[in-house]
Protein backbone atom coordinates (compact mmCIF):
# COMPACT_ATOMS: atom_id res chain seq x y z
CA UNK A 1 0.00 0.00 0.00
CA UNK A 2 1.47 3.37 -1.01
CA UNK A 3 2.27 6.15 1.45
CA UNK A 4 0.03 8.46 -0.57
CA UNK A 5 -3.00 6.21 -0.06
CA UNK A 6 -2.29 5.92 3.67
CA UNK A 7 -2.06 9.70 3.95
CA UNK A 8 -5.39 10.07 2.16
CA UNK A 9 -7.04 7.54 4.47
CA UNK A 10 -5.59 9.37 7.46
CA UNK A 11 -6.94 12.64 6.08
CA UNK A 12 -10.36 11.04 5.61
CA UNK A 13 -10.34 9.84 9.24
CA UNK A 14 -10.01 13.48 10.38
CA UNK A 15 -7.43 12.89 13.14
CA UNK A 16 -8.01 16.31 14.73
CA UNK A 17 -11.45 15.09 15.86
CA UNK A 18 -10.11 12.02 17.67
CA UNK A 19 -9.46 13.78 21.02
CA UNK A 20 -13.24 14.14 21.26
CA UNK A 21 -13.46 10.33 21.24
CA UNK A 22 -10.52 9.75 23.60
CA UNK A 23 -11.46 12.36 26.23
CA UNK A 24 -14.55 10.54 27.61
CA UNK A 25 -12.51 7.34 27.97
CA UNK A 26 -9.79 9.21 29.87
CA UNK A 27 -12.37 10.75 32.21
CA UNK A 28 -14.31 7.52 32.78
CA UNK A 29 -11.13 5.51 33.34
CA UNK A 30 -9.74 8.00 35.87
CA UNK A 31 -12.97 7.82 37.87
CA UNK A 32 -12.89 4.02 37.73
CA UNK A 33 -9.30 4.10 39.01
CA UNK A 34 -10.20 6.50 41.82
CA UNK A 35 -12.98 4.16 42.92
CA UNK A 36 -10.79 1.07 42.83
CA UNK A 37 -12.32 -0.46 39.72
CA UNK A 38 -9.68 0.15 37.02
CA UNK A 39 -9.56 -2.66 34.43
CA UNK A 40 -6.79 -2.23 31.87
CA UNK A 41 -8.09 -4.43 29.04
CA UNK A 42 -11.55 -2.89 29.27
CA UNK A 43 -10.07 0.61 29.21
CA UNK A 44 -8.03 -0.22 26.10
CA UNK A 45 -11.00 -1.83 24.34
CA UNK A 46 -13.20 1.16 25.23
CA UNK A 47 -10.59 3.56 23.85
CA UNK A 48 -10.16 1.78 20.50
CA UNK A 49 -13.89 1.19 20.20
CA UNK A 50 -14.54 4.90 20.72
CA UNK A 51 -11.82 5.91 18.25
CA UNK A 52 -13.15 3.65 15.50
CA UNK A 53 -16.73 4.82 16.07
CA UNK A 54 -15.48 8.40 15.68
CA UNK A 55 -13.56 7.53 12.53
CA UNK A 56 -16.55 5.63 11.13
CA UNK A 57 -18.82 8.59 11.82
CA UNK A 58 -16.37 10.96 10.14
CA UNK A 59 -16.19 8.76 7.06
CA UNK A 60 -19.96 8.36 6.96
CA UNK A 61 -20.32 12.16 7.11
CA UNK A 62 -17.82 12.51 4.26
CA UNK A 63 -19.75 10.00 2.15
CA UNK A 64 -23.34 11.07 2.87
CA UNK A 65 -22.70 14.82 2.72
CA UNK A 66 -21.21 14.31 -0.74
CA UNK A 67 -24.07 12.09 -1.89
CA UNK A 68 -26.63 14.64 -0.64
CA UNK A 69 -24.79 17.50 -2.37
CA UNK A 70 -24.05 19.34 0.87
CA UNK A 71 -20.29 19.40 0.28
CA UNK A 72 -19.48 21.75 -2.57
CA UNK A 73 -16.44 23.58 -3.91
CA UNK A 74 -17.25 26.63 -1.78
CA UNK A 75 -17.00 24.81 1.58
CA UNK A 76 -14.87 26.58 4.19
CA UNK A 77 -14.07 23.57 6.35
CA UNK A 78 -11.19 21.09 6.15
CA UNK A 79 -10.88 18.96 3.03
CA UNK A 80 -13.50 16.27 2.51
CA UNK A 81 -11.87 13.49 0.50
CA UNK A 82 -15.01 12.44 -1.40
CA UNK A 83 -15.99 15.96 -2.44
CA UNK A 84 -12.38 16.75 -3.39
CA UNK A 85 -12.18 13.64 -5.58
CA UNK A 86 -9.26 12.22 -3.59
CA UNK A 87 -11.02 8.94 -2.76
CA UNK A 88 -13.98 7.46 -4.62
CA UNK A 89 -17.36 7.40 -2.86
CA UNK A 90 -17.42 3.60 -3.00
CA UNK A 91 -14.02 3.39 -1.31
CA UNK A 92 -15.09 5.80 1.43
CA UNK A 93 -18.21 3.69 1.97
CA UNK A 94 -16.04 0.58 2.37
CA UNK A 95 -13.74 2.42 4.78
CA UNK A 96 -16.80 3.45 6.80
CA UNK A 97 -17.97 -0.14 7.08
CA UNK A 98 -14.43 -1.22 8.02
CA UNK A 99 -14.11 1.36 10.80
CA UNK A 100 -17.47 0.45 12.33
CA UNK A 101 -16.62 -3.26 12.02
CA UNK A 102 -13.40 -2.72 14.01
CA UNK A 103 -15.38 -0.84 16.65
CA UNK A 104 -17.79 -3.79 16.76
CA UNK A 105 -14.92 -6.24 17.31
CA UNK A 106 -13.63 -4.31 20.31
CA UNK A 107 -17.20 -4.14 21.52
CA UNK A 108 -17.48 -7.93 21.56
CA UNK A 109 -14.89 -8.11 24.34
CA UNK A 110 -16.71 -5.42 26.29
CA UNK A 111 -20.02 -7.27 25.92
CA UNK A 112 -18.47 -10.41 27.45
CA UNK A 113 -17.11 -8.21 30.21
CA UNK A 114 -20.19 -6.09 30.98
CA UNK A 115 -23.21 -7.64 29.26
CA UNK A 116 -26.31 -6.30 27.53
CA UNK A 117 -25.93 -2.58 28.41
CA UNK A 118 -22.83 -2.47 26.20
CA UNK A 119 -24.75 -4.06 23.31
CA UNK A 120 -27.26 -1.21 23.52
CA UNK A 121 -24.58 1.50 23.87
CA UNK A 122 -22.36 0.12 21.10
CA UNK A 123 -25.02 -0.57 18.51
CA UNK A 124 -26.84 2.71 19.14
CA UNK A 125 -23.56 4.64 18.87
CA UNK A 126 -22.82 3.05 15.50
CA UNK A 127 -26.41 3.51 14.32
CA UNK A 128 -26.53 7.19 15.20
CA UNK A 129 -23.05 7.66 13.75
CA UNK A 130 -24.54 6.64 10.40
CA UNK A 131 -27.84 8.46 10.86
CA UNK A 132 -26.07 11.70 11.72
CA UNK A 133 -25.81 12.45 8.01
CA UNK A 134 -27.39 9.33 6.49
CA UNK A 135 -31.00 8.32 6.04
CA UNK A 136 -34.09 10.27 5.07
CA UNK A 137 -34.02 12.60 8.08
CA UNK A 138 -30.34 12.95 9.10
CA UNK A 139 -29.80 14.09 12.70
CA UNK A 140 -27.30 16.74 11.66
CA UNK A 141 -29.69 18.17 9.05
CA UNK A 142 -32.67 18.78 11.34
CA UNK A 143 -31.04 20.65 14.22
CA UNK A 144 -30.51 17.70 16.59
CA UNK A 145 -26.75 17.41 16.15
CA UNK A 146 -25.85 19.10 19.43
CA UNK A 147 -28.29 16.89 21.35
CA UNK A 148 -26.83 13.72 19.82
CA UNK A 149 -23.24 14.80 20.48
CA UNK A 150 -23.98 15.92 24.06
CA UNK A 151 -25.52 12.56 24.92
CA UNK A 152 -23.24 10.12 23.10
CA UNK A 153 -19.91 11.93 23.54
CA UNK A 154 -20.86 12.80 27.12
CA UNK A 155 -22.73 10.70 29.71
CA UNK A 156 -23.03 7.67 27.42
CA UNK A 157 -19.30 7.55 26.59
CA UNK A 158 -18.05 8.36 30.09
CA UNK A 159 -20.67 6.20 31.79
CA UNK A 160 -20.01 3.31 29.41
CA UNK A 161 -16.24 3.51 29.99
CA UNK A 162 -16.74 3.53 33.75
CA UNK A 163 -19.29 0.72 33.65
CA UNK A 164 -17.19 -1.74 31.64
CA UNK A 165 -14.46 -1.42 34.25
CA UNK A 166 -16.38 -1.27 37.53
CA UNK A 167 -19.68 -2.91 36.45
CA UNK A 168 -21.43 -0.11 38.36
CA UNK A 169 -22.57 3.43 37.59
CA UNK A 170 -23.21 6.59 39.62
CA UNK A 171 -24.74 10.03 39.21
CA UNK A 172 -21.32 11.69 39.57
CA UNK A 173 -19.98 9.70 36.62
CA UNK A 174 -22.87 10.79 34.43
CA UNK A 175 -22.47 14.41 35.57
CA UNK A 176 -18.75 14.23 34.71
CA UNK A 177 -19.87 13.09 31.26
CA UNK A 178 -21.22 16.59 30.67
CA UNK A 179 -17.61 17.79 30.32
CA UNK A 180 -16.79 16.05 27.01
CA UNK A 181 -20.44 16.21 25.96
CA UNK A 182 -20.63 19.99 26.22
CA UNK A 183 -17.21 20.62 24.69
CA UNK A 184 -17.82 18.21 21.81
CA UNK A 185 -21.12 20.01 21.21
CA UNK A 186 -19.19 23.29 21.26
CA UNK A 187 -16.97 21.93 18.49
CA UNK A 188 -20.08 21.18 16.46
CA UNK A 189 -21.42 24.69 17.11
CA UNK A 190 -18.25 26.18 15.61
CA UNK A 191 -18.58 23.88 12.61
CA UNK A 192 -22.21 24.89 12.04
CA UNK A 193 -21.46 28.58 12.55
CA UNK A 194 -18.68 28.46 9.95
CA UNK A 195 -20.96 26.70 7.47
CA UNK A 196 -24.11 28.71 8.13
CA UNK A 197 -24.26 30.19 4.62
CA UNK A 198 -23.55 26.98 2.71
CA UNK A 199 -25.86 24.98 4.99
CA UNK A 200 -28.66 27.45 4.30
CA UNK A 201 -28.21 26.91 0.57
CA UNK A 202 -28.07 23.13 1.03
CA UNK A 203 -31.22 23.04 3.15
CA UNK A 204 -29.48 21.84 6.32
CA UNK A 205 -31.55 23.11 9.26
CA UNK A 206 -28.83 23.24 11.90
CA UNK A 207 -29.44 25.34 15.01
CA UNK A 208 -27.10 27.95 13.53
CA UNK A 209 -29.31 28.16 10.42
CA UNK A 210 -32.52 28.16 12.47
CA UNK A 211 -31.56 30.75 15.10
CA UNK A 212 -28.65 32.70 13.66
CA UNK A 213 -25.10 33.80 14.42
CA UNK A 214 -25.72 35.53 17.77
CA UNK A 215 -27.50 32.43 19.11
CA UNK A 216 -24.62 30.16 18.06
CA UNK A 217 -22.01 32.36 19.73
CA UNK A 218 -24.01 32.39 22.97
CA UNK A 219 -24.56 28.65 22.69
CA UNK A 220 -20.82 28.06 22.29
CA UNK A 221 -20.02 30.30 25.28
CA UNK A 222 -22.51 28.52 27.53
CA UNK A 223 -21.24 25.09 26.50
CA UNK A 224 -17.59 25.94 27.18
CA UNK A 225 -18.10 27.79 30.46
CA UNK A 226 -20.71 25.26 31.60
CA UNK A 227 -18.28 22.39 31.08
CA UNK A 228 -15.66 24.23 33.13
CA UNK A 229 -18.05 24.42 36.09
CA UNK A 230 -18.62 20.68 36.37
CA UNK A 231 -15.55 20.01 38.60
CA UNK A 232 -16.93 22.48 41.14
CA UNK A 233 -20.11 20.42 41.44
CA UNK A 234 -18.10 17.19 41.79
CA UNK A 235 -15.89 18.76 44.46
CA UNK A 236 -18.93 19.80 46.50
CA UNK A 237 -20.03 16.17 46.44
CA UNK A 238 -16.64 14.72 47.32
CA UNK A 239 -14.81 17.47 49.25
CA UNK A 240 -11.59 16.22 47.67
CA UNK A 241 -9.48 19.29 46.86
CA UNK A 242 -7.68 17.51 44.02
CA UNK A 243 -10.99 17.41 42.16
CA UNK A 244 -10.64 21.16 41.71
CA UNK A 245 -7.52 20.78 39.54
CA UNK A 246 -9.58 20.73 36.30
CA UNK A 247 -10.77 24.27 37.11
CA UNK A 248 -7.43 25.39 35.66
CA UNK A 249 -9.12 24.93 32.31
CA UNK A 250 -11.02 28.17 32.91
CA UNK A 251 -7.99 30.22 31.83
CA UNK A 252 -7.67 28.84 28.27
CA UNK A 253 -11.47 28.43 28.10
CA UNK A 254 -11.96 32.20 28.40
CA UNK A 255 -9.56 32.78 25.49
CA UNK A 256 -11.43 30.22 23.39
CA UNK A 257 -14.75 31.91 24.18
CA UNK A 258 -13.27 35.29 23.18
CA UNK A 259 -12.35 33.86 19.78
CA UNK A 260 -15.92 32.86 18.94
CA UNK A 261 -16.75 36.60 18.93
CA UNK A 262 -13.73 37.69 16.90
CA UNK A 263 -13.17 34.96 14.29
CA UNK A 264 -15.16 34.42 11.09
CA UNK A 265 -15.11 32.22 7.99
CA UNK A 266 -12.08 29.98 7.59
CA UNK A 267 -10.61 31.47 10.78
CA UNK A 268 -13.12 29.33 12.65
CA UNK A 269 -11.19 26.21 11.57
CA UNK A 270 -8.47 27.28 14.02
CA UNK A 271 -11.12 27.66 16.72
CA UNK A 272 -12.25 24.11 15.99
CA UNK A 273 -8.72 22.88 16.64
CA UNK A 274 -8.43 25.04 19.77
CA UNK A 275 -11.66 23.66 21.21
CA UNK A 276 -10.54 20.10 20.49
CA UNK A 277 -7.24 20.73 22.28
CA UNK A 278 -9.13 22.33 25.16
CA UNK A 279 -11.22 19.17 25.52
CA UNK A 280 -8.18 16.88 25.53
CA UNK A 281 -6.21 19.00 28.01
CA UNK A 282 -9.32 19.20 30.19
CA UNK A 283 -9.60 15.40 30.25
CA UNK A 284 -5.94 15.10 31.29
CA UNK A 285 -6.36 17.66 34.09
CA UNK A 286 -9.50 15.81 35.20
CA UNK A 287 -7.64 12.51 35.26
CA UNK A 288 -4.81 14.00 37.31
CA UNK A 289 -7.29 15.38 39.83
CA UNK A 290 -8.98 12.00 40.26
CA UNK A 291 -5.90 9.79 40.24
CA UNK A 292 -4.06 11.81 42.90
Amino acid sequence: MSNTRLRLWWLAARPKTLPAAAAPVVIGTSMAYANGGFHLLSAIAALFGALFIQIGTNLANDYFDFKKGSDRDDRLGPTRVTQAGLISPQSVKKLTIGAFSLAFLFGIFLVFRAGMPIVVIGLSSILFGVLYTGGKYPIGYIGLGEVFVLIFFGPVAVGGTYYVQTLTISNNVLIAGLIPGLLSSAILVVNNLRDIESDTISGKKTLAVRFGIAFSKLQFSLFVIGSAMVPLYLYLNSENSFHLIPLLILIPALFVVKNIYTKTGRELNNLLAQTGKLLFVYSILFAIGWVL
